[in-house]
Formats: C-alpha cells, structure tokens, sequence
C-alpha cells in the first residue's frame, strides 16, 4: 500500500510542476493600471515598455482604461503605422479589456480615441514562438519614429512567471509529502 501511496504522490508533483511551468499569465499592459493613454514622452511609450517584457502564447494582455473616453484596437501590421481605426480586427471599449495571445508573432493595438494613436497611444507586442523561445519576424515594438522592420531586441525574463512555478511546484511538494503520511 506504500508503494500506491508513493506512485500517487510523484504523479501529483509531476502534474503540479508541468502546471507550473506552462500556466499562463496575465500580463497588465504598461505595468499600471492608467498605463493606456497618451505618453507624456517617447520615453513613457508603451513600446518602451513592451521591448523588456517577454510574451508568450496564451499569455492575456490586460488593459484598464476609461471606456467612455477610450477604446482598444487590434489592427494589421499597416493600419498600425498609419493609425487607421476605420477597419480593426477587433474592438474593445469595455475599460477592462482582456486579450489572449494565441500564437507567436508580433499583435498591433492601437487607441480608438481620435488623434491619440497619432499622438503615440499604441503598442506592438511581439509573442515568442513555443518551440525555439525566440521572436517571430520583427521587433518587439518599434517606436512610431523607427521602421518597423528593426532587429529584435533581447528581452529580460519575468520574474513573476518564475514566482508562479515556485508556488505550484510548493503546492506539489506539500501534495507528495501529505500522501507520504497517509
């Protein structure tokens, strides 16, 4: 009976430890919840931002806004450049806005409100390819100045999807360890 007991145990922790290691996460767009509006400076581009955060598939971008004066849209690769909001892929203006990144390659969103996408309200976020971990095609996000065929730029993993598979991997420690005494 020990031996079924152990068996058990060691297939939770494994379970526990492929959870934690492949969970996606959700991913707050700028890092703060006003992050989606009008930079103050190139330097508060959301672009900025999105070159040192690393996306991965079925991660979720997350954005909090005022819905009433604001909207996201998820254009093509050219209606980014030229701040074209007449035809998206898709709209949303709920304030509370989730999307998941269902594929590696680069997703353009761009502000709905008039002349804040041409005022710098946009971001490209580039998501790695599951199998080779690199990025796919361009870089993470071009500055409205830069083309948008620049080289990647490395970015610096994230300590929070780290954390994440700590805590999971704890959870099936503690698991493996309970069905020992029982």
């Amino acid at each position: 009976m020990a031996g079924y007991s152990t068996s058990v145990s060691t297939s939770i922790l494994v379970f526990f430890l492929l959870l934690g290691f492949s969970a996606a996460k959700q991913v707050l767009v700028g890092g703060k919840i006003d992050a989606w509006k009008v930079p103050s400076s190139e330097a508060d581009s959301l672009n900025k931002w999105s070159q040192k955060a690393r996306f991965q598939v079925d991660d979720y971008l997350v954005w909090k806004y005022d819905g009433g004066k604001d909207s996201v849209l998820q254009v093509k690769k050219e209606d980014y450049a030229n701040c074209n909001t007449s035809k998206p892929i898709n709209e949303y203006n709920d304030g509370n806005t989730k999307v998941k990144l269902d594929r590696p390659g680069p997703f353009y969103f761009i502000s709905g409100a008039k002349g804040h996408c041409e005022n710098g309200e946009k971001i490209v976020v580039v998501v790695i390819s599951p199998k080779r971990n690199r990025y796919i095609g361009i870089s993470p996000s071009p500055s409205p100045s830069q083309s948008l065929e620049a080289p990647a730029i490395a970015p610096t993993s994230s300590a929070t999807a780290l954390k994440s598979g700590l805590v999971v991997m704890g959870m099936g420690v503690l698991a493996m360890y309970v069905g020992v005494l029982i």
